[in-house]
């Protein structure tokens, strides 16, 4: 019994020992490591998010809420339904919920890029694969990773995002940082932000966020026509319009800044070419591009950051935006069955750059 007595402590001093360097280990790496505490603060603000969710059903019955608000509720709850019902995406519980963040930033999104090429910095995470930004809970550590970037001759970029989506892996609460007044924006953000859980390419973040753009804004102006609310269905129409104009603005600009980079030439010059560029997107945008825009400020893009970062940033949801709509156009305008369709030929050719079967769609 002795034996057994010393035998159990010793077995006990082992355990405890690895225990204590398991903890040891794991602050250590937490000190040592910036994305080990990324993905705390991460993980930290996501269960944060999901513990304070509460029903939209419930919200939008309650007379202490503001009335305005529970317009807003309402609408929300009646454009996932549309999503699901009429548009085929896969809405799930997503946008069930509501959670109040308490501040106007919840999260900062970083685009990178070299001066002298138009090439995304990208980060790769498990799941979704390669992606060319990082979101930030954290504005300094945002802010940081930034700074450090500018240092190693990287141009960047630092933008806020209202809402984002954990591809259908949690049901998303709608964010009060995406409870916009303005009613068009408000939908489009529902039905994009559902999007996602319905079609998702590891690594092809431009095609998943152009897909998402067009599903949005599209989906948004069916979603008032059904509702008999021209004057919205119309501002939908417009706002999609716009971006298949700013689409083709950053797309042309892309290709101005590669032909010069793709010269090799002395960075000096490389650099003071550049400038003449984006001074001249500029004017464009403040001027005659500006001017075209029906939802959009002219000034307000004049004053937007100018690099490659947000060049790429812009891109983004903006590539190849009119083979979306070269598709939905072959099908007589259905975006239901556009919908279905694209998800289907996305599934059936894994593997396949999704942006060369739309351009195949004639042959489905």
């Amino acid at each position: 019994m002795k034996l057994w007595g010393r035998l159990r402590r010793s077995i006990w001093k082992v355990l405890f020992g690895m225990a204590a360097l398991a903890v040891v280990s794991a602050a250590a790496a937490w000190l040592l490591s910036r994305e080990v505490r990324y993905l705390t603060r991460a993980g930290y603000e996501e269960a944060r998010i999901l513990l304070k969710r509460r029903s939209l059903e419930s919200l939008r019955a309650d007379s202490s809420v503001d009335p305005h608000r529970r317009h807003l509720f309402d609408l929300v709850l009646s454009a996932r339904a549309f999503a699901a019902d009429s548009l085929g995406l896969v809405a799930g519980d997503t946008y069930t919920t509501f959670t109040d963040v308490g501040r106007d930033t919840l999260l900062l999104v970083l685009s990178a890029s070299p001066k002298t090429a138009l090439e995304p910095y990208s980060w790769r995470y498990p799941i979704v694969g390669s992606v060319p930004y990082k979101g930030f809970f954290d504005p300094g550590a945002a802010t940081g990773l930034a700074e450090r970037l500018d240092e190693q001759g990287y141009d960047t970029y630092l933008r806020p995002a209202g809402a984002f989506s954990t591809l259908g892996w949690f049901n998303d609460p709608l964010l009060s940082t995406a409870l916009y007044d303005d009613a068009v924006s408000l939908v489009a953000t529902v039905i994009h932000e559902i999007a996602h859980n319905t079609i998702y390419v590891p690594s092809a973040t431009h095609f998943n966020e152009s897909f998402a753009s067009f599903v949005g804004y599209r989906g948004a102006e069916s979603f008032f026509r059904s509702r008999g609310d021209t004057i919205n269905a119309q501002r939908a129409a417009a706002m999609w319009n716009d971006e298949l104009e700013l689409a083709r603005f950053y797309e042309e600009l892309a290709s101005s800044l590669n032909k010069l980079y793709e010269q090799r030439l002395d960075e000096t010059v490389v650099l003071g070419e550049r400038r003449r560029i984006f001074g001249a997107a500029r004017d464009s945008l403040a001027g005659s591009l500006g001017h075209r825009l029906e939802t959009y400020s002219a000034a307000g893009l004049a004053r937007r950051t100018l690099n490659n970062a947000s060049v790429i940033a812009a891109q983004l949801y903006r590539t190849n935006l009119t083979s979306f709509d070269t598709v939905f156009h072959g099908l007589n305008g259905d975006l239901k069955q556009t919908v279905v369709s694209i998800a289907t030929a996305v599934r059936e050719n894994a593997g396949t750059d999704p942006f060369q079967l739309l351009a195949e769609f004639e042959s489905w």
